[in-house]
């Protein structure tokens, strides 16, 4: 492990600014990622874990405290940094190809020095017969993959992975599991994931980090004690692996805003009671 973290949060802070007043969503965060780390980050809804990314990620900025990639402020979007989005936001009038493509054109780098990698992840991801589709042929997951794609074409040496499989169907997700548990255990990237999936955090990653209700806290790091290559069926239906699950579960649970036990909203259950009646007055 290197001196210097890959990725670096110090006291950091991020209050946003509305018309109705102000929203803290991260308070006091404090992290370290050493290069070739997996690092999930989970915690309720709303708790800041997509501000973290866009702070790595240079799409957004810190009032308080210091983000650092290799020991340099972030300031702005770096090549050294890649990221998949929870949409794969592609070109619609570009086919795969182009849109892998794309993002080292704009940064200026030359494309004939990013193409033999695209097209050995396009062949990797099984879509080298689709190089010539638009985004509008694809499935969701092939469109997800062709994101990864982009994201690993100019070889960046951290991956931001921002809830990239959160609009998939249930199949299609844990096929996508599969192939990015394979596909980083092969590459050297350094990667962040963003999940609400406690299962994925524990089945992909070298750490969990788990964080509080807003305004968002680490409030546990968690080492994932299992080998690599993983072994997927045999890691999900581990005793220990059903423990780690469970007790962050609780962490969440615990950080929930209110309590851990929540009852139904009494508000909810009465109209909720009125549409029973109603529905019941329509079939009479």
């Amino acid at each position: 492990m290197a001196d210097t973290p890959e990725i670096s949060f110090r006291h950091v802070g991020r209050t946003y600014q509305g018309r109705t007043g102000t929203t803290e969503a991260l308070q006091r965060i404090d992290l370290s990622i050493a290069r070739h780390e997996f690092v999930a980050l989970v915690g309720p809804s709303g708790c800041g874990k997509s501000t973290a990314l866009m702070l790595m990620a240079g799409l957004d900025q810190a009032d308080a405290g210091i983000v650092e990639i290799e020991g340099q402020p972030v300031t702005e979007p770096s090549d050294r940094v890649g990221i998949v989005f929870q949409d794969a936001t592609l070109l619609p009038w570009k086919n795969v190809m182009e849109n892998v493509l794309y993002p080292a054109r704009i940064r200026g780098i030359p494309v004939q020095q990013v193409e033999p990698q695209a097209i050995a992840l396009l062949e990797l991801l099984g879509l080298e017969r689709f190089r010539d589709r638009l985004p509008h042929e694809l499935s969701g997951g092939m469109r997800q993959r062709v994101g990864i794609c982009r994201a690993l074409a100019y070889s960046p040496r951290i991956l931001l992975l921002d809830e990239p499989f959160s609009a998939l169907d249930a199949l299609t997700r844990d096929e996508m599991n599969l192939l990015l548990l394979e596909l980083t255990e092969s590459l050297s990237q350094t990667v962040v994931l963003i999940t609400h999936s406690i299962q994925e955090a524990l089945l992909l990653s070298d750490r969990v980090l788990v964080m509080s209700a807003r305004p968002g806290r680490i409030v546990a790091d968690i080492a994932v004690p299992f080998e690599r290559p993983r072994r997927p069926p045999e890691v999900l239906h581990s005793q220990e692996f059903r423990q780690l699950e469970s007790q962050i579960r609780d962490l969440i649970s615990g950080h929930e805003p209110g309590n851990a036990v929540r009852t139904p909203n009494p508000l909810f259950r009465q109209r909720l009671e009125s549409f029973r009646q109603q529905i019941q007055r329509t079939t009479a």
